[in-house]
């Protein structure tokens, strides 16, 4: 079972806290240290899909005191909560009434080191590539093929990021947090976070119940690569092979792919490849023998890429919405789009998708202040 620690009443820390009872003054009456909230805020600069949509209240911190004081106010009561990291994985469809927490907690250390491995503990608000990048820097193995994913460490054990065969599910021991009713600390082990493929606990059981606050990872000191998902081996030719070269290509192929968020708003892959059963496989084989697919644990796994190009929505744009033209897998801001437009533009796609395989493609993206789906129309066998 995870591990709760107290760590007593807050109240009497740095800053003190005087709630109204009423939304208009608050912001008026409460007291915070290095504590950035803000009312009817444009999260727009806060996601990559760059969408103008307005959230009640925004607050950012830098520490687990402050996050607890937070909590211990009773300003987070009665209200929808959302974590937020780097904004990369997310799209607010329409404005959000709810709190919208955004960590700016640092720091890698390492806490542990033995003949063959490291455990380094990281700060939530930390950039994921430039951890990515440290641990390069540091000779531990197991991260160079996550480089380039945009987003907070936070978000890794909510989504269980991936890329190129590995997970963050790989790489992660435990997970500390900040439990958002009683205010104190909690440790999940990795066990205990039921991850799966773009999913965990934190999307299920655990969600909006805990905030992460620090990621644990368990990193190699021996030489060990993953080199044969998509094209890396192609890119490394004429190279040595070194976490450094790795890391580069890996950043290559994605930058080839990819559209630069900072350029062309978009949240990378909006869609998860759907894993499907043996038997279904078989009966789509005979009308598309050369249907790509990698086999799994509990099934077939088919690139969304391909049959979203088989549908032919690669490179169609819709209103200000607009599939990408060298990755069918993302959906893309080409100005001013609102969250609706990229929604419906999603489920248009789903839809042609499910007509013609009967495979549903469900997003990956995490929909914010989205009209609820009714989950019979899930055609996915």
């Amino acid at each position: 079972m995870y591990r709760m620690v107290s760590e007593g009443s807050l109240m009497e820390s740095k800053s003190s806290i005087f709630l109204p009872n009423t939304k208009k003054m608050w912001k008026e009456r409460i007291i915070f240290v290095h504590m950035k909230i803000e009312e009817d805020y444009s999260i727009k600069k806060h996601t990559t899909f760059g969408i103008d949509a307005d959230v009640s209240y925004y607050v950012e911190y830098d520490s687990e005191e402050e996050l607890k004081e937070l909590i211990e106010s009773g300003f987070l009561l009665d209200r929808e909560v959302l974590a937020l990291g780097g904004g990369s994985n997310i799209l607010f469809c329409d404005d959000f009434d709810g709190v919208v927490l955004h960590s700016e907690i640092k720091g890698m250390e390492i806490v542990e080191r033995t003949e063959d491995s490291v455990l380094v503990k990281v700060g939530a608000g930390e950039v994921w590539d430039d951890f990515v990048a440290w641990t390069i820097t540091q000779g531990f193995y197991g991260a160079e093929n996550l480089s380039d994913i945009p987003g907070s460490v936070g978000a890794t054990p909510v989504q269980n990021i991936g890329a190129y065969g590995v997970e963050a599910k790989d790489l992660i021991e435990r997970v500390e947090c900040v439990d958002t009713k009683s205010a104190y600390t909690v440790t999940f082990e990795n066990q205990e976070l039921s991850f799966g493929y773009r999913d965990s606990a934190f999307k299920h059981d655990l969600k909006g119940l805990f905030i992460v606050t620090r990621v644990y990872y368990r990193l190699s000191l021996l030489p060990s690569f993953k080199l044969d998902y998509g094209t890396i081996r192609d890119e490394l030719q004429g190279s040595e092979t070194s976490l450094q070269t790795v890391r580069d290509a890996v950043i290559r192929i994605r930058k080839s792919k990819l559209p630069d968020p900072s350029v062309t708003g978009n949240a990378g892959s909006f869609f998860k490849n759907p894993v499907i059963s043996n038997d279904r496989y078989e009966e789509l084989l005979e009308d598309y023998p050369s249907m790509p697919h990698y086999d799994v644990k509990n099934g077939v796994k088919i690139p969304a890429a391909w049959l979203i190009e088989q549908c032919g929505w690669k490179g169609r744009s819709q209103g200000r919405a607009a599939v990408c033209e060298s990755q069918p897998l993302v959906l893309i801001n080409t100005g001013g789009a609102y969250g609706h437009e990229i929604l419906e533009l999603s489920e248009e796609i789903r839809e042609s998708v499910r007509q013609r395989f009967g495979i549903d493609i469900s997003p990956e993206v995490i929909l914010v202040a989205a009209p609820q789906e009714d989950p019979s129309d899930s055609l996915t066998r």
